[in-house]
């Protein structure tokens, strides 16, 4: 079977081609969906894009997580549906409530752009089966509201639980909590971070690597992950 995953845009989305793009090259089939619709189309998993949703105003993704199509996104995810949000799109997931905690402006106040280092702290969830448990990769970064916060209890229940999926590494660029760049849900099918793997999938495209200019590729796995847990699901 081919994987169908489904690309959100809402008004605002800058990156729903790039994550398409990023579908049709670890295998899967890319699947336009419309913020407005309440038709999922039949897809087996979703990527919340990254951008600026509703200009991002009150807070960013607070607009977006009340969208038509966001019930069929909660009822999805669910079900065990697999979902990725993406810088933007983790907005939506936190606000809403499909991961905990929330995510504010940068600690220096200032939009940042970097090719950053992560390390896989759960290489168990749909979409970082493919990673090694400790595996540090490097893709791209570009945000200014990338802090993540959340109460203490929260915070002790998130690195309890296993719940961080991405760790900053070197650098904490926003001033988020014990360096979190991603989250995944208790049952490993909802994910976000806010660093951009869909741009670093192709040689001559991503971040520069010990081998060769814009040859890192690691944003690939997410997808090629997602891909795997599909067609695994439906065997």
């Amino acid at each position: 079977m081919t994987a169908r995953i489904g690309v959100i845009t809402f008004p605002g989305s800058l990156d729903e081609r790039d994550a398409q793009r990023a579908i049709r090259i670890a295998g899967g089939e890319a699947v336009p969906l419309w913020h407005g619709s309440h038709d999922l189309e039949g897809v087996d998993a979703l990527v919340l894009p990254g951008g600026f949703s509703y200009g991002d105003y009150l807070r960013a993704g607070a607009i977006a997580a009340l969208a038509p199509i966001m019930a069929e996104v909660k009822d999805a995810a669910a079900k065990g549906m697999p979902v990725l949000g993406i810088c933007n799109g983790f907005q939506m997931l936190v606000e809403a409530h499909l991961l905990p905690g929330g995510l504010i402006r940068n600690a220096h106040q200032q939009f940042i752009r970097r090719d950053q280092r992560l390390r896989v702290e759960n290489a168990d969830t749909a979409w970082t089966n493919g990673f090694e448990q400790g595996q540090e990769i490097v893709i791209p970064l570009k945000n200014a509201d990338g802090g993540y916060i959340c109460s203490a209890e929260t915070l002790e229940r998130v690195e309890g639980e296993g719940l961080v999926a991405f760790r900053y590494l070197r650098v904490n660029p926003n001033g988020s909590l014990d360096d979190i760049a991603g989250l995944t849900n208790p049952a490993g099918n909802v994910v976000g971070l806010m660093p951009h793997p869909e741009h670093a999938v192709e040689p001559g495209f991503g971040p520069n690597t010990d081998a060769a200019m814009r040859s890192g590729v690691d944003g690939l796995t997410f997808f090629t992950s997602a891909v795997s847990a599909v067609v695994a699901a439906a065997a």
